[in-house]
């Protein structure tokens, strides 16, 4: 039996918003396994501390990502003046942090006997969701 009419079903999905800041880098040039590794280093931990591992890390991903948590920052900045909603940013915190993989770019690598290899430049998306502790 059917529930409703598709319009109703969306409406009282889509009512169920999720509020809390976040932010997401789409199509980034860095394979999710190496973000992955610079982002377990910041879960769970405050937006300055996060910020300050960050600037410290070698990795090429930390550079990506601090991008990605400023934009976050940026965006609870606004919720709490733009929508109304009581954000204290001194208070925030990196809830969740992961990163999903993306498309695939496929490269020639031309090798020897006129023969080719394939390169593989992995994408990712990065999301990175704060919340108030």
């Amino acid at each position: 039996m059917a529930k409703g009419h598709r319009s109703k079903i969306k409406r009282e999905r889509n009512a169920q918003k999720d509020l809390r800041p976040r932010a997401k880098v789409s199509f980034a040039r860095i394979a999710p396994s190496k973000a992955k590794i610079v982002l377990d280093t910041i879960k769970g931990k405050d937006v300055a501390m996060a910020s300050a591992i960050l600037a410290a890390t070698p990795r090429e991903g930390a550079r990506i990502i601090s991008k990605v948590l400023d934009s976050a920052v940026a965006n609870a900045e606004y919720a709490s003046t733009e929508r109304d909603l009581d954000i204290n940013v001194s208070k925030l915190y990196v809830q969740e942090a992961y990163a999903n993989q993306g498309t695939t770019m496929k490269r020639i690598r031309p090798r020897a006997q006129g023969r080719a290899d394939r390169i593989l430049k992995k994408t990712s998306h990065i999301t990175i969701i704060l919340n108030e502790r």
